[in-house]
This record gives C-alpha cells, sequence and structure tokens, in this order.
C-alpha cells in the first residue's frame, strides 16, 4: 500500500469501477483457503457489477484454483493470465465462467526445473511469451 501512495494512488472504497477502461483483479492469490473477508467480497462484487473488462492475474479471486470451485462471491474475468503453468483448476468446466479466455504466460521458469517434476515443456515456450490456453 505505501508504494500505491507514494506513486499517488490512494485507496478509495467509493471509487466507480464503471469508469475504468479495465479492472485488473489481483485481490487474492492461487493460495485461497477459507472465506473471503468482507472487503474483499465487496470489491469483488463491485468488479462484477461494473460492466467492464476484467482482467484477473494468476487466478479469478473467489476461485479455488486445484479444484475450478467458487466461491461467493468470484471474479468472473472476461481473461485470466496464470503464470508458468496452468493450476488445475482453472482448467475445469466449473470454473469456465469465472476464468474467461485463459492464457499462460512465462515468468522464466527454466526448462530443466520442469524436467525435475516430471513434465517435458522445453518448448512451451518457443514462440511467445504469453500462449492463449482457452477461448
Amino acid at each position: 500500500m505505501d508504494i500505491l501512495e507514494n506513486t499517488g494512488l490512494r485507496n478509495e472504497p467509493y471509487f466507480d469501477l464503471s469508469q475504468a477502461d479495465i479492472i485488473l483483479d489481483a485481490l487474492i492469490g492461487y493460495g485461497l483457503q477459507g472465506d473471503l473477508r468482507p472487503e474483499v467480497a465487496v470489491w469483488i462484487e463491485k468488479a462484477n457489477a461494473a460492466g467492464r473488462p476484467v482482467l484477473a492475474l494468476g487466478t479469478p479471486s473467489g476461485l479455488d484454483a486445484t479444484l475450478g470451485t467458487a466461491g461467493r462471491p468470484t471474479v468472473r474475468a472476461d481473461a485470466t493470465m496464470t503464470l508458468a503453468f496452468p493450476k488445475v483448476g482453472l482448467m475445469s468446466e466449473s470454473a469456465r465462467p469465472y476464468v474467461g479466455s485463459l492464457y499462460l504466460t512465462d515468468i522464466g521458469v527454466p526448462p530443466e526445473l520442469y524436467r525435475k517434476m516430471g513434465l517435458d515443456v522445453e518448448n512451451f515456450f518457443e514462440q511467445d511469451t504469453i500462449i492463449k490456453l482457452r477461448e
């Protein structure tokens, strides 16, 4: 929060999201466990009601990235940009209404690490650093 405030941004609880060009959802990471804090739930509801494009970073806030189950509430993203390797839950049918189009981006994980995990992805990001996985 200090970094944001030092750049001139403030936490404005009454900010009108319907005036935004795009909403970037990075409220909660993929390690979500348990119920959402009430103040986070309010922002998710505001984002869903804004009628603006939403890009979720990592996973839509409120979505269990392992199981693909949605909490109440869960961000309904137009697109989700996940990092390094897609989380299993993002690929599930139950997650589709929340994930939107799914993109995978390279964060520089060395191919050797994937091989140690038993994954053959050496040429995964050969053509580009962002791959569209699903419409």
